[in-house]
């Protein structure tokens, strides 16, 4: 049976009720920003390239002079200068010259030049080389704004920044980017049978060790972690925690509880908070997954068996995350 189809609904009715980029914004130096959420485009302030440029290590000559050149009647330029990287403008190329030129070299952007490149150029004596062949116009030279034109779009909001996408606004002479805020997710443990992982066991208690594995997995997903400790089977108590933390925090994750025989306390700790969205999930294992809005704030409930309560925050505690920094990301796939 193909259970691919109901997760995938359930995921989707989720990530719809949690609202999208409600965090504020912040200014992030670009030395910080990897993984961080773009809250607006990131537009070119200049063209890119800003100037005409050889892209390969060769000679500049008139392109019209090359045509008819072949093995059997090579057409011969005279070297008479450079264009070095850094330089600020590149001289006018007269016919019979060539300029010897290097990748980055500024190119005249008017001029009907081609690069000749280094190993389709035979030097000669004298200070020459000699072309057998023709070449297109404007060969081997990137144009002004051909990368990016000024005022473009670089980089759409929501998109989260990777190396690449950090050297692109570096190359853009951009030292700061807007970014969404990191949210402040409250992660809870529950059951009468759960102690902290730092205490020695007792016979029929289990350590919680879901706590710190869901923080690390908030981290890894872009979110502040805070652990709120072990809350008994105590529904008045439960949610009398859950609503004290409610003001300070973006998102509540619980784990344990969802089984069988305590589905219907977590359900109800949702109702009495807020928004009961999802109450099981047709997938093939970690079914007891409860998904709520209180306070518009996305409520996570996953299973207690660690490798479930992972899976089902990667399905859909990293979905919500995605929701709260504006991030444009597809639903995780089930694995």
């Amino acid at each position: 049976m193909n259970d691919a189809s109901p997760l995938v609904t359930s995921q989707q009715q989720f990530a719809d009720a949690v609202p999208f980029r409600v965090l504020d914004s912040e200014m992030c130096p670009l030395s910080r920003a990897v993984g961080r959420t773009l809250y607006s485009d990131v537009v070119a302030p200049t063209d890119m390239p800003p100037y005409p440029r050889a892209i390969v290590e060769g000679f500049l000559v008139n392109t019209a002079e090359t045509e008819g050149a072949s093995e059997s009647s090579p057409q011969s330029f005279k070297i008479t200068g450079e264009v070095k990287p850094g330089d600020k403008t590149c001289p006018p190329v007269h016919a019979g010259q060539a300029l010897r030129v290097s990748t980055g070299s500024i190119v005249d952007r008017n001029a009907p030049v081609s690069v000749v490149r280094m190993w389709e150029a035979q030097l000669q004596q004298g200070n020459t080389l000699e072309v057998t062949r023709p070449f297109p116009p404007r060969f081997f030279i990137e144009e002004q704004g051909c990368d990016l034109q000024k005022n473009a779009v670089a980089l759409k909001a929501g998109t989260a920044l990777t190396p690449l996408d950090i050297g692109l606004i570096a190359s853009l002479g951009i030292s700061q980017v807007k970014v969404s805020g990191l949210p402040n997710v409250t992660i809870f443990a529950s059951g009468n049978e759960v102690v902290p992982y730092t205490e020695a066991l007792q016979p029929g208690l289990i350590r919680d060790s879901n706590s710190i594995m869901l923080a690390a997995a908030v981290s890894q997903a872009g979110g502040i972690p805070h652990l709120a400790g072990i809350m008994r089977d105590d529904l008045d108590a439960f949610a009398s925690a859950v609503s004290d933390v409610l003001h300070e925090t973006d998102m509540v994750v619980i784990s344990g509880g969802t089984a069988a025989g305590g589905r219907d306390f977590i359900a109800e700790l949702i109702k009495r908070l807020g928004q009961l969205v999802i109450d099981g999930v047709p997938m093939r294992s970690g079914k007891p997954l409860i998904m709520g809005i209180a306070d518009d704030k996305p409520v996570v409930c996953v299973a207690g068996h660690p490798p479930e309560a992972l899976r089902g925050f990667r399905l859909f505690g990293v979905p919500a995350i995605d929701r709260l920094v504006g991030k444009q990301a597809g639903l995780p796939v089930d694995e």
